[in-house]
């Protein structure tokens, strides 16, 4: 049975030639007019004024005449005269012919003065009109020159306004594979079928398909969406554009159109390629009514874009990626079948993809036998993949301080803590009552933790201060959750007050250091009741907040769309849920003061513990408290 060969990537395209290089004599044409130009104004004076010529009044001509001093003169029709005294030195006068006086002629007789009459020319001699026109000549050439090379840009000359601003790699091309690329595999799976059609686009044609036109990835910033583009181009061995969709948009109208067109027409002269646009939104954002002043620009540079995805043929063999972290500001437009026929999501790493990262980005590391890669990825839940790489050099960072080149558990942990809490504090020394206070409260937080059923498990307290935070409780989850129960969710505000509770039986007050519990607590009990419908008092009703869904923290840009009676029961309902978490975390506390006493105690002797000791200061035996 014979078997036909599978076709493999498509050859080369032939390299432009390059434009001939403008030759070097051209650019001594300016320096040597300007200096032409000093030369003919400036040497005339200079070398007039090396001669001793001194000027002499017409008086003292005449006495000098009457002395027998004068040897010879040279009058010319305007009473100019030039003489030499009979010393040898020469000098330079003014007749007064305006008065008619025929004296100096006769004593010029008398004395056997040598007289020499001179004509002056009534003409301009052409060196002084080279003298005055050269410097003219040379501001009009070089105005010209200017305003040809300002028309230029205005097509893609100075300062390449209208030109693309892609970065073309075809020579060498990207040796990203996807193999380079840790975890995402349904991402891969999804963009590979870009790759086959680059591969062979016969295929896909013999079985009436059409190859994808557009892919758009989205998703949370450093999940790695540009490095995949890499890895398609690597993969399918073709010549990869890469461009920021700022680079379109300039303060000249017309120019990101101008800029879009050239992109295109590159990616034309090297077909087949790819096209990529990272922060798309840029550029595509949804365009608004009319035409209002500064959005003319970006809009006509949409409008462009739009135009050239309709504009090239399917068989060409080029693709268009793009990767934004806003796709709800995108234009509608931009995203239907025809243009952008897909949409990959790059969420964040799970558990077992930020494993596989770690070892991608430690590979070229050495590691301690302590370092447990595994159970990083367990402490990293919401990391993205440049978040993890940043683990990894900030650990390495940790052993150069050391003096070390090999990296532990404990460098990696510090780097961890560095991340999520700032920079370690070694001067802020705090006062003993305050230390005391730090202590009870982390051990608070880490006894709530333990009691809890449904609280993932305490992996280290600390009361070193770090960033803002005087002291840090760290849980490491035992799986990764997508799904979170109300009961975990009230033992979750348990947990987050059990620091307030512990001081509050302890000292029988509150302190400041409890803001920031208040403030994550808060936050989860308002999504509890707008977002997650699990308030008796509002029912299942949801208001979820109109924040974008790959950039959190973003405030919302929409007001509450309930009334303010329903915005008052909301109020009442999160108080509630604050009030009973808060009480549930003082009444477990108060029946566990003894343990609570005496972790404080480790804490403010050893300054860190791990989750081990916590549950020593439970008699080693964690008690699991009723659900409330």
């Amino acid at each position: 049975m014979s078997r036909t060969a599978k076709p493999g990537p498509p050859p080369d395209p032939v390299p432009k030639p390059e434009p001939p290089k403008p030759p070097g004599w051209r650019a001594w044409l300016m320096p040597l007019a300007l200096l032409a130009t000093m030369a003919l104004l400036f040497l005339p004076t200079i070398l007039s004024g090396t001669t001793s010529t001194a000027a002499v009044s017409y008086s003292d001509l005449l006495t000098k005449v009457d002395a027998g001093q004068v040897k010879s003169v040279e009058i010319d029709d305007k009473g100019s005269l030039t003489g030499t005294l009979r010393d040898g030195s020469e000098f330079t006068s003014q007749v007064p012919t305006a008065l008619g006086d025929a004296q100096l002629d006769q004593q010029l007789r008398a004395k056997n003065v040598q007289i020499t009459g001179k004509v002056s020319s009534s003409g301009t001699s052409w060196s002084s009109i080279l003298i005055f026109l050269l410097p003219v000549v040379l501001i009009i050439g070089f105005l010209a020159w200017t305003g040809r090379n300002a028309q230029r840009s205005l097509a893609g000359g100075l300062g390449g306004f209208g030109r693309s601003k892609a970065k073309i790699i075809e020579a060498e091309r990207p040796t990203t594979r996807f193999a380079d690329v840790a975890g995402y595999e349904g991402v891969k799976r999804e963009v590979m079928e870009v790759v086959d059609f680059l591969r062979d686009p016969g295929r896909y044609a013999a079985a009436g398909a059409k190859g994808p036109r557009g892919v758009i990835m989205v998703g949370p910033p450093g999940t790695g969406k540009t490095l995949l583009a890499r890895a398609v181009a690597g993969e399918a061995s073709v010549p990869f554009l890469s461009v920021t969709g700022s680079a379109f948009v300039e303060m000249f109208v017309g120019v990101g159109a101008s800029r879009v067109r050239d992109l295109f027409t590159e990616a034309r002269d090297r077909a087949p390629s790819i096209i990529f646009i990272d922060e798309i939104d840029a550029v595509g954002s949804r365009r608004g009514p009319g035409n209002a002043g500064g959005n003319d620009e970006r809009e006509q540079t949409l409008n462009q874009l739009l135009s050239e995805l309709d504009g090239f043929d399917q068989s060409s063999g080029i693709v268009v990626l793009a990767a934004t972290n806003r796709p709800e500001t995108l234009d509608a437009a931009l995203l239907r079948p025809g243009r952008f026929d897909r949409q990959v999501t790059v969420p964040l790493p799970n558990q077992a993809e930020r494993e596989a990262i770690l070892e991608v980005h430690t590979a070229g590391k050495h590691l301690a036998p302590d370092v447990d890669l595994v159970r990083i990825s367990r402490a990293t839940p919401g990391f993205s993949g440049a978040d993890l790489a940043n683990l990894g050099n900030e650990g390495a960072i940790n052993a150069v301080r050391d003096d070390r080149t090999t990296i532990t558990a404990a460098d990696l942990d510090a780097a961890r803590d560095r991340i999520l809490l700032g920079r370690r504090e070694t001067s802020n020394a705090l006062l003993p009552e305050e230390r005391h206070s730090v202590a009870v409260h982390e051990s608070g937080h880490a006894l709530m933790a333990a009691l809890c059923e449904h609280a993932d498990p305490v992996d280290r307290v600390t009361i070193l201060p770090a960033g803002l935070a005087l002291g840090a409780t760290e849980q490491l989850p035992e799986a990764e959750r997508h799904l979170y129960s109300e009961a975990y969710l009230r033992d979750m505000l348990a947990v987050r007050l059990g620091g307030r509770a512990a001081e509050l039986v302890v000292f029988g007050q509150g302190s400041t250091g409890a803001a920031n519990d208040l403030s994550g607590a808060t936050e989860v009990a308002t999504k509890m009741v707008t977002e997650f419908g699990l308030s008796p008092a509002l029912g299942p009703v949801g208001y979820p907040a109109a924040e974008p869904a790959y950039l959190p923290g973003t405030p919302a840009a929409a007001a509450h769309r309930y009334s303010e009676a329903t915005q008052r029961l909301v109020d009442q309902e999160v108080a509630r849920l604050l009030r009973e978490a808060e009480e549930h975390a003082v009444r477990t506390l108060g029946e566990h003061r003894d343990a609570l006493d005496r972790l404080a105690g480790q804490l403010m002797e050893l300054e860190t513990v791990d989750g081990s000791l916590v549950k020593a200061a439970l008699r080693a035996e964690i008690v699991h408290v009723p659900a409330h």
